[in-house]
């Protein structure tokens, strides 16, 4: 915690910090620990063996995919490898130039600077943080009018490290300036029963193959799902006086939460019901399918669809979202001939 010139407390988090204890102690610590994204791994391995060799910081590091990958989970992992501190932060919560300068100012040779939701920082603060990426130097501007002049601030060598779930929302300007581009895909299931199996042992929880390979294939691809519906089994069994999750007791917990076979909860389903019901298999707008299920526009387009499109059930056209013949079945319902017809390019 430190004071910026404007007098006011600004709040980094570090590696040294205790923020939420559990979710800490599920992190990977390492690239031999972190599960997945294999690609994605050997070359930052080769990137940051190359960069101590050098004796440099690494180079700024763009992390790009849908949430609960495990981008803050890599950037922290980066941070141990490098022996670097690692100060984390987040787009919406850089308003003015005044407070990037503060969190740039206090950082030191080799730092790892987190950006969380880096397309949401505001166009100033994007601007300010060019010359940073570029020449290690801060821009500002002192006086206004004719009296104005620039003053040039040296910074430290940093390395950025940018996540967001929108890499097309990313300037031009900014995104060039990232020397590393890593994009995090979806898991399997078998990866994901091995994180299952990997945070049962960090919480101590019992978990039989079958039952973590329930929570695995019902978790979206996703491990930061995978790892709440762990925790949430567990509840439900320690409830029921099991001492250990098994199959049964998994998919017992998974419907009382529920959660369908697919990984499909409520809003899925609202949202193909919708599609389906009101809209006779779309085509409708994203605005319009957010208001008929009563859920944010943004939350649709990141969290939800997603998943849906991938397994084929929905696709995004110029006119709007359509269901797919897959979504119908999922569903129960038959796909009418007409829709059938005009939808059969998208199967």
């Amino acid at each position: 915690m430190f004071n910026d010139e404007f007098g006011e407390e600004r709040i980094l988090t570090s590696t040294k910090s205790s923020y939420d204890l559990e979710e800490n102690v599920l992190r990977p610590k390492t690239m031999e620990e972190y599960v997945g994204q294999d690609k994605v791994k050997e070359n930052l391995t080769v990137y940051m063996t190359a960069a101590k060799a050098r004796g440099e910081a690494l180079d700024h590091v763009l992390l790009y995919g849908p949430p609960g990958l495990g981008k803050t989970t890599l950037a922290h992992i980066i941070a141990n490898t490098m022996d670097a501190q690692i100060k984390l932060t987040s787009g919406p919560a850089i308003e003015r130039q005044g407070d990037l300068a503060a969190i740039l100012s206090n950082l030191n040779e080799g730092d790892v600077l987190f950006i969380d939701e880096i397309h949401r920082l505001n166009h100033t603060v994007e601007e300010t943080l060019y010359s940073a990426m570029e020449d290690f130097a801060l821009d500002i501007i002192v006086g206004k009018g004719p009296m104005a002049r620039n003053i040039r601030l040296p910074l430290k060598r940093f390395t950025l490290i940018g996540a967001t779930t929108r890499a097309g929302m990313l300037s031009s300007p900014l995104r060039d300036r990232f020397g590393i581009m890593c994009r995090l895909d979806m898991y399997t299931p078998a990866e994901l029963q091995r994180i299952v199996s990997r945070s049962a042992r960090t919480l101590g929880i019992s978990v039989e193959e079958d039952g973590s390979y329930e929570i695995a294939r019902r978790s979206r691809g996703t491990p930061r799902i995978a790892n709440r519906l762990l925790k949430r089994v567990r509840d439900f069994s320690a409830f029921s006086g099991d001492a250990t999750v098994t199959r049964d007791s998994a998919r017992k917990a998974l419907s009382r939460m529920e959660i369908d076979e697919l990984g499909l909860d409520e809003t899925d389903r609202n949202l193909l019901r919708a599609l389906i019901e009101k809209f006779n298999g779309g085509p409708a707008g994203l605005d319009t399918l957010a208001a008929t299920i009563n859920e944010d526009v943004n939350t649709i387009e990141d969290v939800y669809e997603p998943y849906l499109m991938q397994l084929g059930f929905i696709a995004r056209t110029p006119r709007g979202r359509v269901c797919l013949k897959d979504g119908y079945e999922h569903m129960g319902v038959s796909m009418p001939e007409n829709v059938r017809k005009q939808f059969s390019m998208f199967d």
